[in-house]
């Protein structure tokens, strides 16, 4: 096989991490409502129900390298698609396609900024939440639906675990790998409002710490070139130049004399 004639065996793959088989039951009944079926769906999850086996982040890893699909639906057990369908998704990727063929994660709900967010859903908070226009392009999504293109090859940190703010930490990853993010108009129903505990800011700690290294200044030299990276693009170009490696190499040699 051609490495760009790569195909799926089904169109989508709905992957879900499980604590409560009853729950997980009234999901699937729900998808299948919404014209998912095992001849255009695969059906993966992750059993968590007598223990954790799998916390978030090695479940999304297993579920993203056991998907043969084109699209990768990773989501919690007790959503349950009493409005949208399977058709209406594919409109929302057909759109994301037409617009933005680097898209590579798209979800109902996340932010755009640090002030304004988009949301489309209905949960314990409230009914029919319509925050647009959409498709908005965001900077991270929450995690109780996301929609993942496969040749996107997106992942999570292997040096990340816990149960949450994954979702985040693959739109940054996404991002670094030239693909973006969206809140699409796909209206379903999340049984759960959220919770924050402790967890959560051990979670949040370690993504802050994470990032913080991973996209600090960086000197790097390759085989064929030698790089200075800043968040800077002006100091980029201005560090980067033959001149300043020239100046450096002289301060080097200045103070290795000094020193001996």
């Amino acid at each position: 096989m051609e490495i760009d004639q790569v195909s799926y065996s089904h169109q989508f793959a709905i992957c879900t991490l499980v604590t409560d088989h009853a729950e997980y039951q009234g999901m699937l009944n729900s998808f299948a409502r919404a014209g998912f079926s095992p001849q255009n769906s695969q059906f993966i999850f992750a059993d968590n129900s007598t223990h954790n086996k799998l916390d978030a982040y090695q479940a999304v890893k297993k579920f993203i390298n056991h998907a043969d699909a084109e699209y990768i639906i990773i989501c919690h057990q007790d959503i349950l698609l009493d409005f949208d369908d399977k058709a209406v998704l594919e409109q929302r990727i057909a759109e994301l396609d037409a617009i933005d063929p680097n898209w590579g994660i798209c979800g109902n709900a996340g932010y755009i900024n640090f002030k304004n967010y988009a949301m489309r859903i209905s949960d314990p908070h409230e009914e029919n939440i319509n925050v647009g226009p959409f498709p908005a392009k965001v900077k991270s999504l929450d995690e109780n639906f996301l929609v993942l293109r496969k040749h996107a090859a997106l992942s999570v940190s292997s040096d990340l675990s816990g149960f949450h703010l994954y979702a985040t930490d693959m739109c940054i990853l996404a991002n670094i790998l030239g693909h973006n993010s969206y809140v699409i108009d796909f209206h379903l129903r999340h049984n759960s409002g959220g919770n924050i505990e402790q967890s959560f800011e051990q979670s949040k700690r370690a993504l802050l710490n994470k990032y913080a290294n991973a996209l600090s200044n960086k000197y790097i030299r390759s085989t064929c070139t030698k790089m200075i990276i800043t968040s800077n693009r002006a100091l980029n170009r201005i560090f980067n130049r033959n001149l300043f490696y020239s100046i450096r190499k002289r301060i080097e040699i200045i103070t290795n004399l000094f020193r001996n």
